[in-house]
């Protein structure tokens, strides 16, 4: 009776430990501090990042909508397929493996990084996203259109694998003159960053 009733307490007791998660360690915006925001633009200053950027901006000028869409359901497409060119030419030019390269070096605190171009074009990536075209998307349309300094932080979301939250945090990416010429999307570990804040 004694070892049933242990094996009762058990399966009580593991759908709790199942569907426990990490605690969201506060506000994404009050967490993204402009010291954390200024430490990422240091980095986003290397010269493959405008250079990339400037490149597919020029690459893509005259490209219409209907050549985006079809480039964004091409994307989809390959990454269930075995042949990915598309897939492929984005994760393996230089811009994607400098932004790999940080993602590796920050110990756990950026879970995906992405640089997107004019219209809101993947230009490098540090991970496979699920499409191509970001333009649509609050991430593109909260920063680009709205300037040189726009920064906006979206809400927080759980992520079961890892246990942690995160919180995407993009920017308008400029060129020297201060002219907008596309956007970043950094996904920030927030239980990493306020651990690493003490809190």
């Amino acid at each position: 009776m004694a070892l049933a009733g242990m094996l009762a307490a058990a399966m009580f007791v593991l759908p709790h430990v199942a569907n426990a998660k990490a605690e969201l360690p506060g506000d994404p915006n009050a967490l993204i501090t402009d010291e954390v925001i200024n430490n990422i633009r240091e980095w986003l200053a290397n010269p493959v990042v405008s250079l990339s950027i400037t490149s597919q901006n020029k690459l893509r000028q005259n490209i219409t909508q209907d050549e985006i869409d079809a480039a964004d359901a091409q994307w989809r497409a390959e990454r269930e397929a075995e042949d990915q060119p598309l897939v492929a030419a984005i994760l393996t030019n230089p811009l994607s493996s400098y932004l790999t390269q940080v993602q590796a070096r920050s110990g756990g605190m950026y879970a995906e990084i992405f640089v997107m171009d004019s219209v809101g074009l993947n230009v490098g990536q540090s991970s496979i996203t699920s499409d191509f075209w970001q333009g649509d998307e609050a991430k593109f349309q909260n920063t680009f259109p709205n300037g040189p300094d726009a920064v906006f932080v979206d809400e927080a979301e759980y992520n079961e694998n890892s246990d942690v939250w995160l919180a995407q945090l993009n920017m308008t990416m400029s060129d020297a003159d201060r002219q907008p010429i596309g956007a970043v999307t950094i996904e920030v570990n927030l239980n990493e960053l306020a651990r690493r804040r003490g809190l």
